[in-house]
């Protein structure tokens, strides 16, 4: 009997564990790792940071789900992987460390045959001095990035509505972070979402809204913007974008890293090497992200962490790590199985990975500073991999090791997007968009680096629907509810 033990239990790991688990039967062992109770379905998060869902509608436990998978479940988070075992049992294992109330601290080690890092990301608030504490819950900003951080914002959100229908004007400041920051489109959902929220309420007079942002231009989203056909023409992200700030009224700072954050006061850079500052009253700033900061020894009890990881504490995979300047990058530095070049039954997928650079173009200011969006690999991407991890997996343990293992290069993967710019039954809208690939190659599609045939967007109130059913499709389908394999990733 083999072991799976998949460290995480977000989009990426649930989806590989599920998968795995539901196509090796009771005949082998699959082990989730994770230390959270509950899982959340992180999408969602900006409707419960203006109130219009509550931390129970985005979020179930997940320890009655694995029950009823068969899946081994440990409520932990993983501190250490000895990938050569020890000098007494050669046998790879993990070690963890609990999070559950009862046994809070308690240290246990779990042998594995096969390893999938599925941990996702620390929410690196630290990098920048006064964004928030570890748990995100800052003094002088608010955060979406989990579901207790976002029912905190929609706490704030209304304190500055009531004082707006009391007559005292309000500024709101949502955006980046930190100058290596990925995950703009949820900043981008969420300014909308309140600008949406605010107009619902009457007082979008007495409301400033600002937009400050790491990408070079608005648009870039971490993926170096796109071409999309919209209404027969082949139209820019920055174009798209433009036309919605200036739409909504909503003003907008690029290039920008925050430095510093102080009570109603942020403090940055920009790309010309200049420095600002900016008021506000109400902030919401996505942190950068890092590794979960796992360690790995090996069998003489050796660090071997920098052998493993990357130096930002993500897991190297088969990506090309040595493309050097970005004049020199390729759609085929990108990984595609995922599978640790140093221990092959160890993989790693979703945020978890090491991306070989990034895909916006790198930016630097004139003072050394670097200033641009890191890859994202959220979402649609991470269930992918997380279901193409699982069927290597599965492959290794049924067929062998010389068994072909499944790809999911993010340079062949088209993604679909779905990005809500208010939420109502009615007057609800959402920008709905595809792209393929999520990683531009320009030696195959000279000029933009995708294919415009299959990347394309149009915002309305049908895109506002479609993220709401795909909401309930896709906690219907992390339950395992009854057809749940038939839901795509």
């Amino acid at each position: 009997m083999a072991r799976l033990v998949v460290l995480g239990g977000g989009v990426s790991g649930h989806t590989a564990a599920t998968f795995a688990k539901k196509w090796l039967g009771n005949s082998h062992e699959v082990v989730v790792v994770t230390p959270n109770a509950k899982w959340n379905w992180i999408p969602s998060n900006i409707w419960v940071g203006v109130g219009q869902m509550s931390k129970e509608d985005v979020t179930f436990d997940l320890a009655p789900v694995y029950a009823g998978a068969g899946i081994i479940y440990h409520q932990a988070k993983a501190i250490a992987i000895h990938p050569e075992g020890n000098e007494e049992n050669g046998r790879a294992y993990v070690v963890i460390e609990s999070t559950e109330s009862n046994k809070l601290g308690a240290i246990e080690n779990i042998e594995y045959d096969y390893l999938i890092n599925a941990t996702g990301p620390k929410l690196n608030f630290a990098a920048t001095p006064g964004l928030g504490d570890a748990n995100g819950l800052g003094e002088f900003t608010v955060s979406v990035c989990t579901a207790d951080h976002a029912v905190h914002a929609s706490h704030e959100l209304a304190k500055c509505i009531e004082k707006m229908k009391q007559g005292e004007r309000q500024k709101f400041l949502i955006g980046t972070g930190h100058g290596m920051c990925t995950c703009q489109g949820a900043a981008f959902e969420y300014i909308f979402n309140i600008e949406h929220e605010i107009n619902k309420a009457g007082v979008r007079d007495m409301a400033d809204i600002k937009w400050i942002s790491n990408e070079s231009f608005l648009g870039d989203f971490g993926v170096g913007g796109l071409h999309m056909k919209a209404m027969g023409f082949a139209v820019s992200s920055k174009i798209f974008a433009e036309s919605l700030f200036a739409e909504r009224n909503v003003d907008w700072i690029i290039g920008a890293h925050v430095n510093k954050v102080e009570k109603g006061k942020v403090h940055y850079e920009l790309l010309d090497g200049s420095y600002g500052e900016e008021d506000f009253d109400f902030s919401m700033l996505i942190p950068p992200f890092a590794g979960a900061g796992l360690k790995a020894y090996n069998k003489v009890g050796e660090d071997i962490t920098a052998t493993v990881f990357a130096p930002n504490g993500f897991m190297k995979v088969d990506a090309n790590y040595a493309a050097g300047a970005y004049e020199n990058w390729k759609a085929s530095d990108w990984p595609s199985t995922y599978q640790n070049p140093t221990y092959k039954n160890m993989f790693a997928c979703g945020i978890a990975f090491a991306p070989p650079h990034p895909i916006s173009k790198p930016m630097s200011s004139p003072n050394g500073t670097p200033i641009n969006p890191t890859p994202p690999r959220t979402g649609m991407p991470s269930g992918i991999m997380g279901k193409a991890v699982a069927r290597s997996i599965c492959a290794l343990i049924t067929k062998g090791p010389n068994a072909e293992l499944h790809k999911a290069s993010m340079a062949n993967m088209g993604a679909a997007c779905v990005a809500s710019a208010g939420k109502g039954l009615l007057t609800g809208t959402a920008a709905a968009m595809t792209i393929y690939p999520v990683v531009p190659d320009f030696e195959k599609y000279p000029g933009t680096g995708r294919d415009t045939e299959y990347t394309f967007g149009e915002i309305g109130l049908a895109g506002h629907w479609i993220k709401h059913i795909l909401h309930h499709l896709f906690i219907w389908k992390a339950k395992l509810k009854l057809g749940w394999t038939m839901i795509p990733e």
